[in-house]
Order: C-alpha cells, then structure tokens, then sequence
C-alpha cells in the first residue's frame, strides 16, 4: 500500500489515498446508500483495514465519508432481501453481524491509530464505527443516534462499542430514546473528542494525523494494543499487566534513542523498533 497506490474513482465506494507521511485516507463513497455498511462496504473495509495493518510505509488511518450521511448503519433492503430464504434470514444475519463485529475489532486492533472524521450523520452501526475508532472529530453538523428502537430493532452490536466509551446512562439514553444528538452533545460524553469548525476540520484532523505520525510506530502500536487490553482487567491485574508493557517498551531500540535524544536535546531518529 504505497502512497496514491489505489486511484480514486468516482463509483468506487471506499477511496484510498496514502500521503508521503504514512497517513491513510479512506473515504466512505456510496453516497446514493449513505455510506452504508454493505456486505461489500464491510468487506472492502476489512481487506483495506487488514492491508494498512501489515504495511510498515501506514502510520496513521483516517477515516472520513463523502455525502449527507458519515455511515447510515447496516444497509436494511440487503437484510429485508434475506428475510425471504427458508431460515428467514437468519444464516445471512448471523454472517452479517460477525463481518461487521469483524470490521470493528479489525479498527480497535489494528496497530495503526484510526481517526475518524464526521461532517455528517453517523447512525446505529454508523455510529459504532465512530465510536470504536481511537479518535474522533466532528464538525459542527455532525448528528449521531442509536435509532434502532424506532424500528423494532434494539442497537445491540452498536452498544458494544457506544457503552465502551462513554458512560453507561449516556449511552442508555441513547440506546433507549434512538434521539439524534448533536456533535457538541457527543463532545460532552465523550463519543467524539471535538467538535471543530467545518472548514478547518479536515485540516485539524490531518493535523492530529501528522503529530502522530511523527512519532515510534513501534512505540504507538504497543500503546495501543495495551489501552485496550487494561481496560477490561480488574486494576490490580491491569497494572501487572502495564508493568510488564512498560518493561518490555523500555528495552526496545526505540526507547533507548528517544531517551538519549531526550537527554541529548536533539529531535529523535525512529527506527520502529
């Protein structure tokens, strides 16, 4: 995945752009389904999402969305389609559900930092996507809502993500109601990390994008990969867990020159390992 590697194309519906910084763009395209999470936008959202892990020339992924919706949530002509098969869906649903869930461990896994930009509406598994990447930034239009109880159907994959970060009646409420909220509203709970004016939000995210690209890739993955898993441990297993992070850290290359730069007062010279 080299930097301009994959052309845009107008009918493409994940656009790809890799800078000479490492930074990913990858832009949600089907505007004419609002960006849904189609059986084929969930599947080249993984190749892509697997792809960026495994190139060292990726450091950062931005994730942003072309038209009047970030991500509309799961595509409902696709699911009521499978409700005709003789098990009335459920096979298809089953597959649905795991490829999704699959994309969104695939984001929190993934040893690349992901940001996602939002100018737009972001609902149900929409919403779970913005919420399961590690940084968020919205513009001042962005809305987000958990609406699935508006149609029978409670957000419970959403959930997972949405309880995760931020409190639980927070997201209860959300769940619950299946309200909008605003971006400053998703600011305050701490779904988004901001809300940032709409002409500069692309520039303030690229901004974000650039600082931590700057930084040990290797320093970045370990990280985050131990954000993640601390979080679930009971506090005592968390810092056992931590100690051993830090210990592991302190040994690698990286460590050892960002120390001495540090020292030194010169700007470090990362090798990523």
């Amino acid at each position: 995945m080299q930097p301009e590697q994959r052309a845009e194309q107008h009918d493409d519906i994940l656009l790809e752009a890799c800078d000479d910084r490492g930074i990913l763009r990858l832009t949600l395209n089907d505007v004419a389904r609002r960006n849904a999470l189609s059986e084929a936008m969930l599947t080249r959202l993984r190749e892509t999402l697997d792809r960026a892990a495994a190139h060292e020339s990726v450091r950062v992924i931005v994730l942003a969305a072309h038209g009047s919706a970030f991500c509309a949530g799961h595509d409902l002509r696709e699911i009521t389609a499978a409700r005709q098969a003789p098990d009335r869906g459920r096979a298809y649903f089953d597959g649905l559900m795991a490829r999704c869930s699959g994309v969104m461990q695939a984001i929190v896994n993934n040893p690349k930092p992901v940001i996602a930009e939002v100018t737009a509406v972001a609902t149900a598994a929409g919403c779970q996507l913005v919420a399961s990447c590690d940084l968020a930034y919205a513009g001042p239009q962005a809305r987000f809502a958990t609406p699935g109880v508006h149609i029978g159907l409670f957000c419970a994959t959403p959930m997972v993500a949405l309880s995760r970060n931020v409190a639980n009646k927070h997201a209860m409420e959300m769940l619950l109601t299946g309200d909008l909220i605003t971006a400053e509203r998703a600011a305050d709970i701490g779904l988004v990390n901001r809300v940032i004016s709409a002409d500069e939000l692309t520039a303030h995210v690229d901004g974000v994008a650039r600082q931590v690209a700057a930084k040990s890739g290797l320093t970045v993955a370990i990280g985050k990969k131990a954000f993640y898993r601390q979080r679930e441990m009971p506090l005592a297993q968390a810092y056992e867990y931590a100690a051993g992070v830090m210990v592991g850290n302190m040994l690698e290359h990286d460590a050892e020159e960002g120390i001495n730069a540090f020292l030194d007062k010169r700007a470090p010279q990362w090798s990523d390992r």
